[in-house]
């Protein structure tokens, strides 16, 4: 395969190189040591990676089995160039930052188009979804350590728990910043904040 190993692909190649198992199995994985926290998971987007994998000979087919009416399943494993690839990948993606645009940081660049009140009621918003998420990945990474996974299977809900709680630190932060006034864009030009214009009243209001 030419391109990069998409994180998905990565996420099979990995639970290939445990053994071979069919993509179904696959699924029942992703649920049970949640890697669907860490990478974005569909049905079809699954069987599709599987698809290319198997196209690109970093996986093989074994074999192919029916149980009664259910659909064939098709047992894959890694071949040897998988593994390499996954490999390469994976040093790859720990030695190097990746240049990422984070919606959040995009609506910081602009966050001036709205009035100064508004945005501290968005942040308190934003603050408690961050409170919800971050229990919620601290919920599921205790559960899985009381059922005896190991840490090292778990660092990736680490990293997630620690940015979660970051990022409310800094909402919180930059909330009260903006309630104090050590934070403010009241005075900029008035071509550097472009505040959404009243609606325009209907001829059909006028008089009323």
């Amino acid at each position: 395969m030419s391109r990069p190993l998409t994180p998905l692909a990565l996420t099979v190649l990995r639970m290939l190189c445990d053994g071979p198992m069919h993509p179904y199995e696959m699924q029942q994985r992703i649920r049970d040591h949640a890697y669907d926290q860490a990478v974005k998971i569909t049905h079809g987007s699954l069987y599709h990676s599987v698809e290319r994998l198997a196209k690109g000979r970093l996986i093989e087919p074994l074999e192919t089995s029916r149980e009664g009416r259910r659909p064939e399943r098709t047992v894959y494993a890694v071949t040897s160039a998988g593994r390499d690839a996954a490999q390469f990948r994976l040093a790859e993606l720990l030695a190097r930052p990746a240049e990422e645009f984070p919606l959040f940081g995009t609506a910081l660049a602009f966050i001036n188009l709205l009035p100064e009140d508004e945005v501290a009621r968005l942040l308190r918003k934003r603050s408690v979804a961050l409170e919800a998420a971050l229990a919620g990945h601290q919920a599921a990474h205790d559960s899985l350590r009381k059922q005896g996974i190991e840490r090292y299977k778990l660092i990736d809900q680490e990293w997630q728990i620690a940015r979660v709680r970051c990022e409310l630190d800094y909402v919180r932060g930059l909330g009260e910043d903006l309630r104090s006034g050590r934070l403010t864009w009241k005075d900029a030009e008035p071509r550097a904040i472009c505040h959404p214009r009243p609606r325009p009243r209907r001829t059909d209001d006028m008089g009323a």
